[in-house]
């Protein structure tokens, strides 16, 4: 699912709400109650099915392309460890079948005329801008009565999620079935990426964490593909990925074209029919210019060469089709502050324990000290 999907993915961290016992304050008791209830329950299943990867790899009635992948998991994990300073501990050494296409379903809403995340706020956590369910059905009924509010919504399939460390305890957080069959840079990539989320988290800080998590699995995935991969595997890596920086680069320019347009909804001679005009110019556009990128993916007649098949590109079209202020609000959590968290490691002489040693110290600034810090770190070629 994830190796075409743009930055969505992965994967917002889920703390478990019995950890959390706290709620949000437009949410009566009773109803977070339940919502915490679902949460022990949906995860408590998912760790009562995992097993020891050793276990899997052992059975006779586990598939070949199943055995592999689980002993690929296993190097990865070790080279995490080893190459990239990430946590040697309890999580992503077992692994749980969950018989559905994800573990979670997130909910992400914004306002109609802004790319600022409703959030939901906890006492571990802090507050953040999505809410996790382990059925779709309750998402979907959650996002039902935010879009009842005048908020624009979108729910969307995680195929994995982070507890921090917070249950390495009771054996950590397994590998799932939902992503295991993804292409291995895909795959491994989303290994680092949920690991670093126990190096550092910012509490109330979803853009530093999620840009965070991601600037240490693009550097770690360029690390394994050099040294630990086959030429095939970077192959496809290398063009899958050509795909969702193409997408990247055109879902940045259209969030920088909407906050312009938002910028001016409080300007006195302009109306809400004005606004709206602007909006949906500029998601038509979205949507045109998108058009043109597909189509050179999947090639022409008598033209170049296709990059990509119907079937790597429908994850690209089901996100345009639902495309919103919600979802491309999400998706900059995991791309604006990237530039900064790569420049750093940089400076840091590209040695993983003090660049994780730097981000730390950034937690101890102000939220707005530590954005800015980034920027001022970010490459003045690097668009964010």
């Amino acid at each position: 699912m994830r190796q075409f999907l743009p930055r969505l993915r992965a994967l917002p961290p889920l703390m478990i709400s019995l950890a959390l016992a706290g709620c949000a304050s437009t949410t009566s008791p009773t109803s977070m109650l339940g919502y915490y209830w679902q949460s022990v329950q949906g995860h408590m299943q998912i760790m009562q099915a995992a097993e020891p990867i050793d276990r899997w790899i052992a059975r006779t009635d586990v598939p070949p392309a199943l055995r592999e992948r689980l002993q690929l998991a296993q190097r990865a994990r070790t080279f995490a460890v080893a190459e990239l300073g990430l946590p040697d501990n309890a999580s992503y050494r077992r692994y749980a079948d969950l018989k559905r296409p994800a573990a979670v379903w997130n909910v992400v809403a914004a306002p109609p005329y802004s790319l600022t995340l409703h959030t939901w706020c906890f006492p571990v956590t802090g507050c953040i801008g999505y809410r996790g369910y382990f059925t779709e059905g309750a998402a979907q009924a959650e996002a039902a009565e935010l879009a009842a509010q005048g908020l624009e919504v979108e729910v969307y399939g995680v195929p994995a999620y982070s507890t921090l460390g917070y249950m390495n305890w009771a054996g950590g957080d397994p590998l799932l079935s939902t992503f295991i069959a993804w292409p291995e840079g895909d795959f491994v990539r989303l290994l680092f990426h949920e690991l670093a989320h126990q190096v550092v988290y910012a509490k109330n800080d979803t853009l530093f964490n999620e840009s965070f998590a991601t600037a240490v699995e693009r550097i770690g995935i360029a690390q394994w593909l050099a040294t630990q991969s086959t030429p095939q595997a970077r192959e496809a890596f290398a063009t899958s990925e050509a795909r969702r920086s193409a997408f990247r680069a055109l879902t940045r320019a259209t969030r920088a074209r909407l906050a312009a347009i938002y910028e001016q909804k409080e300007a006195p001679a302009l109306g809400g029919n004005a606004l709206e005009a602007m909006k949906i110019e500029a998601m038509e556009a979205f949507r045109t210019d998108y058009a043109a990128l597909r189509a050179r993916w999947l090639g022409t007649p008598g033209g170049p060469a296709p990059q990509a098949t119907t079937a790597q590109v429908t994850g690209y079209d089901r996100w345009v089709a639902k495309a919103n202020n919600a979802s491309f609000a999400a998706q900059a959590a995991y791309d604006e502050l990237v530039p900064g968290f790569e420049a750093l490691f940089e400076r840091e002489g590209r040695d993983w324990p003090r660049f994780y040693d730097a981000v730390r110290q950034l937690t101890q600034q102000p939220q707005p000290q530590r954005h800015e810090a980034l920027r001022a770190l970010r490459p003045s070629q690097t668009t964010p």
